[in-house]
């Protein structure tokens, strides 16, 4: 399953790494290139 997290805010990192431990592939999406590089 890919899922698509819009935002790297908190909640949004913090399900998103929920889920990667699960095995889902998640894409994070967000305004803020830096945010999304520092991953």
């Amino acid at each position: 399953m890919r899922i698509a997290m819009i935002g790297a805010g908190y909640v949004g990192l913090v399900s998103g790494a929920c889920f990667a431990e699960f095995g889902v592939d998640v894409c994070v999406v967000d305004t803020d290139a830096g945010k999304v590089e520092a991953l």
